[in-house]
């Protein structure tokens, strides 16, 4: 029996991958700090259970597959902040911000396509691709300039006939980097005369630090019928586990495309999209404090990462990820050790590595993701592992 090509392409997530030497390491008695998942520790805001358990339906029924009415208002309303105007049939409800990018993958790629994504990037927009039969093609960046790309020399060196699309990830994972409404509007202009679609990946767009505008590929109406947004709820309302995101588009002929696939998952789940759009009505005051506290945990890590000799990293404006360039010639050695070999009073961490967020062979070999999702004293003391582990690692 056979495998296809395109399972046996993929590879397993770097994000994930080194759990179970973390799990070992604790059932040894270690305690292991956590930097490697970007699993917020806010608690979710209880409006969302409220509304689930206020749901009083007698039959949990199929949804919509475009999603319910009650969700789409409350994003519109949710938009309507940020002065952009949005319609129901300009949402279109998805299993997680991870969905929306699969239906777009599969809504516009052909095989051997290919999409334009600064590397490093999230690592399963490959899987996504992949399964569409495309490919990412990445737009290199560099720690030194803190993974800047946004200039027409590097992305139109990029382009070639089987290119579909830009896509950006702003706030981004795994480096932080923002775009700015200016750079944005570069983007769109080279979209344009390429005739390009924009996948505008937005999931972290209230993580804007250093006073930044929160800003959206949706505010530049004039480039709206090629602009694809992913949204979700996982980042923003700590709710990961809700497994409800977005694709927001004014593309009538994308939307109806996209529907089909929609239909055929049928829907997303109906009680979560209750909750969800429970979420949407939180003041200003929500997203001020959230902001706040993970600004905070930024500077602590930036802080902590600046008293280790040799490292390159430039402290990063949004989203809750640092990458980073440590002294050692290979992180997933230097993992290891941190997880089997090495502990400080009993104590340990684990980062992501970032080799697999690149789509280039050999690049972030010597790179970490850092995903601050923890308490700042945690955070330091993360960060004052990593400084000692690498001191022990070196002398090996």
């Amino acid at each position: 029996m056979n495998l296809s090509s395109k399972v046996q392409s993929m590879q397993y997530s770097p994000i994930r991958r080194f759990n179970k030497f973390a799990i070992e390491a604790e059932e040894k008695g270690k305690k292991v700090y956590h930097l490697n998942i970007g699993q917020p520790d806010i608690e979710t805001p209880a409006c969302y259970m409220d509304a689930i358990r206020a749901f009083d339906e007698k039959v949990i029924a199929y949804a919509e597959s475009g999603g319910m009415n009650v969700l789409h208002d409350a994003v519109i309303s949710y938009f309507k902040r940020l002065d952009i105007e949005l319609e129901r049939k300009n949402i279109l409800v998805t299993n997680g911000g991870s969905e929306a990018l699969s239906m777009i993958f599969t809504t516009i790629l052909d095989p051997g396509d290919n999409v334009l994504v600064a590397e490093p990037f999230y690592t399963n927009y490959t899987t996504f691709a992949a399964q569409a039969g495309g490919v990412i093609k990445p737009i290199t960046t560099v720690a030194e300039d803190g993974y800047h790309y946004a200039t027409r020399e590097k992305i139109e060196a990029a382009i070639d006939d089987r290119t579909r699309a830009i896509c950006c990830i702003t706030p981004g994972n795994p480096t932080g980097n923002v775009l700015t409404l200016d750079e944005m509007k570069l983007i769109c202009e080279i979209a344009k005369e390429h005739d390009l679609w924009i996948i505008a990946d937005e999931v972290y767009r209230e993580f804007a630090y250093d006073g930044r505008e929160v800003t959206s590929f949706l505010m530049l109406p004039e480039y709206a019928d090629r602009v694809l947004v992913v949204d979700s709820v996982s980042k923003r309302f700590s709710a990961c586990g809700a497994r409800i995101g977005f694709i927001l588009s004014k593309s009538d002929l994308f939307m109806d495309s996209a529907m089909k696939i929609a239909q055929g998952r049928l829907c997303s789940p109906t009680v979560d999209q209750v909750g969800a759009a429970a979420l949407y009505t939180l003041p200003q005051s929500y997203y001020d404090e959230m902001k706040a506290e993970y600004e905070g945990r930024r500077n602590v890590v930036y802080e902590e990462l600046m008293k280790i000799p040799g490292v390159v990293c430039r402290k990063p404006g949004g989203a809750f990820y640092m990458t980073a360039k440590l002294p050692v010639e290979n992180i997933e050695d230097f993992l290891m050790f941190l997880l089997t070999e090495f502990d400080d009073n009993g104590e340990t961490v684990m980062f992501a590595p970032a080799e697999g967020f690149y789509a280039t062979p050999g690049l972030g070999r010597d790179e970490m993701r850092i995903a601050y999702v923890l308490k700042q004293e945690d955070l330091r003391r993360a960060v004052e592992l990593i400084r000692l582990g690498i001191e022990a690692f070196n002398k090996k």
